[in-house]
């Protein structure tokens, strides 16, 4: 089991961005940083993430003894983490969204974003960014948001930090079976009708699970394809 290091700060740039910064100086895993703000949050491909004050930024660093295409298999297992820290307050379960999205009432509650370095085809270091809206909701561009606070709970984000890295750290140890089963029982069900959105297209069918290396696999008219990014949309099959 991981012995955190847990870092607080006032203000930094980006968390995830600090964090890597430490695992190019050699800095050991376990380092868990939380930042009141953050001036320039990313969320996935690109995106900027907004964290207003009281909502959660934790980023974590780890230099898992695993292969670098195993690196999907974090997202999986820090949503399930989330998931299960959330049961310890919250009643209705959130839902988990491939491959980075935890849902509240059908609307965006938190993401989780991962940077990795792989040397030899086996990861060097890895960070796993989880941003969480505790107090309030940004807006985010064609799509719903929530907030912990909307649904009546107030929770401080270093309470949230603590539980979050208590269910990681078991997650962790567990193998690529085990985390796909748990993100399986934890999100929309099989048959549930996506629409995948790229750079280069947009296609549709329906949720038919995940691949040994946790890719969705999308069930179309003829096939089964695995779908390794995209922004998933639900219900629109």
């Amino acid at each position: 089991m991981i012995a955190w290091r847990l870092g607080v700060f006032e203000e930094l740039g980006s968390t995830s961005d600090f964090c890597v910064a430490r695992a190019k100086a050699g800095e050991p895993e376990g380092l868990a940083v939380l930042a009141s703000r953050q001036s320039a949050g990313r969320g996935s491909r690109g995106r900027s993430w907004q964290a207003p004050l009281g909502n959660l930024n934790l980023s974590v660093l780890l230099r898992p003894a695993r292969p670098a295409a195993e690196a999907g298999m974090f997202s999986l297992l820090a949503g399930i983490a989330v998931t299960e820290a959330l049961e310890g307050f919250f009643s209705p379960p959130a839902m988990l969204k491939w491959p980075n999205d935890i849902l509240l009432g059908g609307a965006k509650l938190a993401g989780i974003l991962i940077d990795a370095a792989p040397v030899n085809q086996k990861l060097d270091w890895l960070v796993i960014g989880i941003g969480m809206n505790l107090r309030s909701a940004p807006e985010i561009p064609g799509r719903i948001t929530t907030s912990l606070a909307a649904h009546g709970v107030d929770l401080a984000p270093a309470e949230a930090a603590r539980a979050i890295l208590a269910r990681l750290s078991p997650w962790l140890e567990a193998d690529a079976a085990a985390i796909r089963a748990a993100w399986l029982a934890r999100a929309h069900p099989i048959g549930t009708a996506l629409q995948i959105q790229t750079a280069r297209d947009t296609r549709s069918g329906s949720f038919a699970g995940l691949s040994v290396a946790g890719e969705l696999l999308l069930q179309t008219e003829t096939r089964i394809e695995p779908i390794s990014t995209g922004d998933v949309l639900l219900g629109l099959g």
